[in-house]
Parts: structure tokens; sequence; C-alpha cells
């Protein structure tokens, strides 16, 4: 991969050389020589930053569900399936994967950026090897490009933010895709003077706006024509066919691109995605015949379009792409790229303040302007709650600076590099940041006091998210999670500077009405919805206590973001009473701060436990505070060892409702486990017992008796979840692999025939991850004498899937099938078909010399195939001729 620092020489050096051609009349390429029609599709993919605060990990979100949260449901329907796009024929079957991001102009927001990489390293590195490509294919102009850091509204911010909210941008995409971007995405696309000066500072050389950002336009001044005149296109008339040059008051310029507005709406809101076809019809609309040498046909929409709004339409743009533009003859182009080939030729004033999705300015993230509301609900909150975040702010800003200045010998200049942290939370890249920062070299005590400062700046920066204001109602997830970011900020200044804010802050939100009669105001929101978010580390040591009595923890764990180092542990169980003591260091990895704590947790048996925390008071201490709770266990009394614990760390107490909902949640299933397990025995005797009942119901076609149906549904489920677990854990067993195969086809006929709906929630995925692990584990080391079996399994499995209507996701495997089907299956398809020359055997594949030409191999060539048809991956070609 070229680096940041070569990209330039090497575009430079490009460009020379293509040019020298040019003159010679030897190249007339529309990569290189503005020529023809230009598409570009802009897509910005974005979600609101949705960690807790406190713990740095995604909550769960039922409103996702099936799905863990929001950014999980999204990638499933959107992320992913844009970077393995499929191209379909007639028959539903795959010709072709594309990687839409090859193609699409894109912007991914940092926060969205940073979760990929955590949860699918795979589309994550999918998205930077199209940017690589892209980069290839266009003279070294890539398809991303970077955006605002949170999604700030940059208009609303003062100075120092905006530098900061685009210098973290810069550094984050900088570090991904490992060069500088060209151009910038703005939040909203809320642009005013004040932020084009701040992006040209920063070197960034375009951006993209909606057409009635525009205000007026006129050609460039030239010798020739010095004053030519002006254009009112205020009302949404600038052509968006070609770009812009816009002039600062400080004498630099920022390019402008503005996408076409009645396409880009159609594709968000009608039916213009229903095929290529229908897509590359509607934007030949906006082509002018003028016989202009270029002109660029650009949208721009929410990237979520494609797929989670619209489901399966990023098929249609691939499509598009591959077959449907270039049957056109259209060059598919990002924005870098084509002002590279076609510089703007043409001036623009835009309006003072505007946004792409307000009708009056910016007001939407500040004022009740009616933007964003319905159901009759006002947004009166609004400017409340942007007066308390700067009330905030501005707070702050004195304790980072005079406390800072102890710690950094430029304190903002170090907030701007944090985002190297945030990217990096390594200790040892931690270490190297404060000793680039720091005016002496700091006590431990000293980097914890810097860390929180930091911090305490980076969510002062998030409580601005713009998702905050963007709709009807302050208590909305949005709403709540800025108010979060704004707790944290304002808990790190009291930690780090003594400073006590929460009531100036609270008495500002009391000043913003909330619609939803419990809440009545933004203060009691903060304290419902807020409050109990946070954490402290006596929670996070309640956690650790409660869950170690159900899982066996090593000396070293991490809890979320904290280090957890078990210094002493002791279990005992008493007939129905378990009793857990314990010693805990525990570290966050953010501000390195620590805690050692003590604990005692007693589990009195079913939902009930208790649990003390106290800070560790030394070792003398500690062991007789263990010899009493143990002693007093003895009695196998909870009152009496419920006593104990209290006398020895007072009053305060935790419960299985204090543990994070993950754990909890995990736990009540646990301690729900024993119950269910003795319900499933007696629904599953219900249904034995009953069973001719049941048949006579159905051949009689009489309505069955619901308490019949559940039992015969929850006694069938069990079963096949039984055997589906048995198969997945027995693989490396042929013969028992074939005895719960044959159990689940009985299964999948029985609930048929008895027409059950059976809850197989954990049964699909592990079918799913069974079936690809032995597609896998078939191509990776292909045995001819067992090939047939093996195919013969794997279509078994997805029978089964089927019959149990379990609608699998079979994308993985056709992903997996496909990339070997083109690199291994196919070519050696044609080799049985037509042999390669003696002077050419030696490059035979690995794969290759598995088969030979003759008869029998070309049958497991046909097995291989028919594999793929099974799989809904286009496989005729290569099969019709070997038949």
């Amino acid at each position: 991969m070229t680096s940041a620092a070569e990209l330039p020489a090497t575009q430079a050096a490009a460009t020379s050389a293509i040019t020298s051609l040019e003159s010679a009349g030897i190249v007339s390429d529309p990569l290189h020589t503005a020529t023809g029609v230009y598409v570009t599709v802009h897509g910005h993919f974005y979600q609101p930053p949705r960690e807790n605060p406190y713990l740095d990990t995604v909550e769960r979100q039922p409103s996702a569900s099936p799905f863990h949260d929001w950014n999980e449901r999204i990638h499933h329907e959107c992320y992913r399936p844009n970077a393995f796009a499929r191209v379909l024929n007639g028959f539903g079957e795959v010709v072709e994967i594309v990687n839409n991001f090859e193609y699409l102009s894109f912007n991914i927001g940092p926060t969205l950026m940073s979760w990929l990489e955590r949860y699918d390293v795979e589309t994550y590195q999918r998205i930077l090897d199209a940017d690589r490509k892209s980069c290839e294919r266009l003279n070294g102009h890539g398809n991303a490009i970077a955006q605002a850091y949170n999604h700030m509204i940059l208009p609303l911010a003062n100075e120092r933010d905006k530098y900061t909210q685009i210098r973290w941008g810069k550094e984050d995409f900088r570090s991904r895709f490992g060069r500088d971007p060209e151009g910038m995405w703005l939040a909203e696309a809320a642009v005013d003077y004040p932020t084009l000066e701040a992006l040209v500072a920063e070197g960034i050389k375009f951006i993209i706006l909606a057409p009635s950002q525009a205000e007026r336009c006129r050609l460039l001044p030239t010798e020739e024509n010095p004053d030519p005149e002006w254009h009112e296109v205020g009302g949404c008339q600038i052509d968006p066919t070609r770009p812009y040059r816009c002039f600062l008051d400080s004498g630099q310029y920022i390019d402008i691109i503005f996408y076409d507005g009645p396409i880009s709406r159609d594709m968000g809101f009608n039916d213009v995605l229903r095929s290529s076809e229908h897509l590359a019809g509607r934007l030949s609309l906006a082509i002018h015949g003028d016989h202009r040498p270029s002109q660029l046909i650009n949208v721009a929409t929410d990237g979520e379009t494609f797929g989670h709004h619209k489901r399966y339409t990023e098929m249609c743009i691939a499509h598009a792409f591959t077959q449907e533009f270039p049957y056109r003859n259209w060059t598919v182009t990002n924005f870098g790229h084509y002002l590279s080939i076609s510089p703007p030729t043409w001036q623009v004033v835009l309006k003072p303040v505007t946004a792409w999705s307000c009708a009056h300015g910016v007001d939407r993230w500040q004022d009740d302007c009616g933007c964003g509301g319905g159901g009759g609900w006002h947004q009166k909150w609004r400017r409340p709650l942007r007066n308390a975040l700067n009330w905030l702010r501005d707070q702050l800003v004195p304790v980072y600076e005079d406390m800072g200045r102890q710690f950094f010998s430029d304190p903002w200049a170090a907030r701007d590099e944090y985002i190297q942290v945030m990217r990096d939370r390594s200790p040892e890249n931690i270490k190297n940041f404060l000793n680039r920062h720091s005016v002496a070299p700091l006590a431990p005590t000293e980097q914890i006091d810097a860390l929180r400062l930091l911090e305490m700046q980076r969510h002062a920066l998030l409580m601005y998210t713009s998702c905050g204001w963007f709709f009807e109602e302050i208590s909305r997830p949005e709403g709540v999670q800025i108010l979060r970011y704004a707790a944290r900020a304002l808990e790190l200044a009291g930690e780090v500077a003594g400073i006590q804010l929460e009531q100036g802050f609270l008495e500002r939100l009391t000043l913003a009405p909330s619609n939803v009669d419990c809440f009545k105001s933004g203060d009691e929101v903060y304290r419902q919805l807020v409050v109990s978010s946070q954490v402290t580390f006596k929670q996070v040591a309640a956690h650790y206590a409660i869950t170690s009595l159900f899982a066996s923890y090593p000396q070293h764990e991490r809890v979320y973001c904290y280090d957890a180092h078990q210094l002493d542990y002791q279990l005992q169980r008493m007939g129905s009473l378990t009793l857990g003591v314990g010693h805990l260091q525990l570290t966050s990895q953010i501000t390195w701060e620590s805690a050692n704590l003590v604990f005692a947790v007693l589990h009195l048996g079913g939902w009930d436990f208790h649990c003390c925390i106290q800070p560790f008071a030394g070792r003398r201490s500690y062991n007789e505070l263990k010899d009493k709770v143990f002693e007093a266990l003895k009695q196998a009394s909870a009152a009496h060892t419920i006593l104990a614990m209290n006398e020895m760390f007072g009053a305060q107490s935790f419960s299985l409702q204090n543990l994070f909902a993950e754990e909890r949640h995990r736990i009540m299933r646990l301690l729900s486990k024993e119950t269910l397990t003795r319900l499933d025995q007696l629904y599953t005797q219900v249904y034995r017992d009953n069973y001719g009942v049941l048949m006579a119901f159905h051949r009689d076609d009489l309505p069955v008796p619901k308490e019949l149906q559940v039992a015969a549904e929850i006694a069938l489920s069990n079963r096949c979840l039984y055997h589906i677990k048995m198969l997945d854990s027995e693989q490396g067993d042929p013969q028992n692999g074939l005895a719960h195969l044959g159990e689940l086809e009985a299964i999948a006929r029985e609930a048929n025939q008895l027409h059950c709906h059976l809850n197989l929630p954990k049964g699909k995925p592990t079918l799913e991850k069974l079936i690809l692990r032995s597609l896998w584990q078939l191509l990776q080391d292909i045995n001819p004498e067992r090939l047939g079996e093996e195919i013969h399994r794997i279509e078994r499995l997805i029978e089964i899937g089927n019959e149990l209507h379990l609608d699998l996701c079979l994308d993985p495997c056709q992903e997996l099938y496909f990339k070997c089907l083109h690199s291994q299956i196919a070519p050696q398809s044609q080799l049985a078909i037509q042999p390669l020359p003696t002077s050419q055997q030696n490059e035979i594949s690995e794969f290759a010399e598995q088969f030979s030409t003759s008869n029998g191999d070309k049958t497991q060539l046909r097995q291989l195939l028919q594999l793929g048809q099974k799989l809904a991956v286009e496989v005729s070609p290569w099969l019709s001729q070997l038949s």
C-alpha cells in the first residue's frame, strides 16, 4: 500500500506521464481526461455513539431485537451486505459478489468505524481495501473521505472545538486509510464561513453540500472576462453537474460539490432503487445535452439507505456500478478524482448558515423550529439544552487550562492529539503520548489526573453529538446519551479539580420542557435516566463479586473497560447458602485510576443476593473480616450471615438488580435453568402421553387444544436443540453425526406434520456456523474418496434448516464458495474440459493436482458444482460443459 507521504509524489509523476502521452495524442481515457458522463454516488454512513460512557461498550437495546443493539442490526442489514453485495441472475443465483465501497464515494463516522473494527474485522478490512483499490483505479484518489469526529454541528461550535473535531476526524481517517483525506463530510452538511476557514486551514480540499445551501454563482473571472455576471441560485437552481470554488475572506478557497437534490431525495423516499435500470434512467434525466466536454451526475444520501432503510437495495447499486453504468459508457468516479481532471470553472457564494436537514439554517439543533417534530410535540427544550451544555463547556475550560498546565506543555495541543490515544489505549501508547506532551515526567497520580482531564474534554465534545437535538423529544435515547456524556464530563471535573457543577447544570435543565408527563423537564430526564446509568468502582466490584459465584475467574480478567486483578478469593457452601469473599484491585483502562477493594457476596438461593463492598484496609483487617463472615456461615443461617456482613461492611449492599444488564440477564437465565428443565421434562411427558390424541385432532382437521399444541412445540424444540448441539460438538465423529442428522430430519417431519412452530433462536446460528465450518473444511482439504459423503452432509444440513423453517443465512457460505469457485473449481473444470498443454502443467495448483481428467474426477467436479447450486451460486456455465 502506498503511504500517505508517497501518494502526492506518485500522483504527480503519474499525472506528468499521462499529460505527455495526451499531448502526443496517445491517450484518450476518461480516467485521465474529463470526457463524457461521470457518476458519483455518495453514501454518508453514520451511527451515533451508543457506548455507555462508564463501561465503553454498547449495552443491549431491546428495540433492535433480535439483534443485540442497533449497530449490530444495521450492520447485518447494511454495512456487511454492501461489502459483499450480490449480483443475481434470473434464477436468484449469485453471479458476482461486489464490494460496493470500491465504487461508492463514502464517509463512515469515526465512532462507527471504531465499532466495526471491534465487531467485524472482515467487513472493516473490506472497506479499507475498497479505498485502496479505488486509489489505484482513480489515479491516487480514494473513495473515502473524512468526517468531523462525532457529528457535531460545526457552525454552533466554538472555534477551538471546530478545530479539534476536524483534527480528530483527519487523524482517525489517516490512521485507518493510510493517507490524508481530500474531502470531509460535515455533520448534517451544516456549514458557515468560519467552518470553511477552519477546513481550509486543516488542508481539506472539498466538501459536499445540498443545492439549497448555495446563494449565487458565476464563472470564475479570467483576463478575457474579469467580472462575470452573478446568477442567483438561492432557490436550489444551482447546476449540480459541475464543481464550484468558494473563496474566503482569508484569500484561500475550498471546492464544493452540490449533489443533485431531486434525485437524492427520490433515492431516499421513492422507488428509484427498485432496479439498476430504473436508477440509471432517473440519473440520465440529469444529463445536460449542451455538448459540454464532461459533466458529473452526483447524488448523496444516508449510506444506511442501501440495505437498512430500503432492504436489498445494495444489490441494485452493485448491479448499477458493474453492469448498468458501464453499459451506458458512464464513468464511475469520486469527487477527488473528478476535481483532479475537471477543476472548477465556476465560483459560488454560500448562504450564511445552512444545513441539509433544516430549512431554518441550523435551528434544528438549537430552537423550536418545527424540523423533526411530529405528533403535536414541541421542541422548546432544544435551546435550554444547548444553553446548559454551553454553560458546562465554558465552566470546564478554566478547569482544563488551569489544571492542564500542571501536566501539559500545551493543554489544547494535547487535546487535539488525544485522538491517538483514543485509537490505541495500550499502556505503551498512552505512556508515549504523556511523555510527548508533559512538562516533566509525571508521577502515577499525575498521570491519572492528566488522563481524567483529557477524558473530561472528550466527553465535553461527545455531548454535542447532533443526534441529541435531531428528533422531537429530549428523553429519547439520543438526548439521554448526550446527557450521559455531560454527566461524565462534570463528574471527571469534580474528581480532578474538586469543582461541583452538577447543581448548576440541573438548574439550567429545568428550563428544558419535556413532552412526557413523567419527566416534565430536562432535570428529571437527567435524574431518572442518566444518574441511574452512572457506574462507580464499587458497582464494578459488586458485578465481579456476584458473577464470581457463577464463573471461575482467572487472576487477571477484563470487566468491560476495567482490569480486575484478583488478589484473594475464597468460596464456601453451606446448604442452600453460598458465600464468596475476595480482595480485588480494579484499574480503569481509560483513566488508569484504580481501587483496592474487599467484597463479600452471599447467595441465599433463587434470586436473592447480598453483596457488600469496602476499601481494603490492610491484610490483617481483611483476614479478620473473612474469618468472621465464614464463621457466621457455619451456623447455616442467612440472617446471621447477613448481620455479620453488615457489621463488618456497613449498611450499603448490592443485589442482582445492581448488576450490569448483560450479566444480570445471563444470571437470570442460569437461575431459571433448573426450573425450565423440570418444565421441559413435564411438557415432553405430556407430549408423549398424548401423541395419539394430537394425531387424531390433525387427522380430523379439528382445532388442537392449545395446551397439547404448546407441549408438542416445546418438546420438539428441546429435542431439536439437543441434537443440533450434539451435532456441533461431535463433528469429528461421523457415525454419531449421521445419527443426529437422522434425528433432526425426523423432528422436522414430525413438527411439520403437527403444524408446530419451533422456537429455535440458538439453533439457527449454531446450524449456520456448522454449515460454514463444514464447507470450509471441505474446500480446505479436498479428499476425493470422501468428497461425495461430505458434500451430501452439507446438503442435508441445509435441507434440515429449510425443513425447520429457520430461514438460514448462508451468505458467508456463499462468499466462501464463490471465492473458491473462481479461484479453483472453475479453472479445474475448464482443465477437465480442455487439458492444458504439457508445457503449462507445472502451473496447476495444489487443488488441481487432486483431480485428473478422468470421468470419475469429472463426477467429483460435478458434485462440487452441484453444491454451488444448493448454495444459490451460478455454476451452470461449467456444469453444462461437464455433463
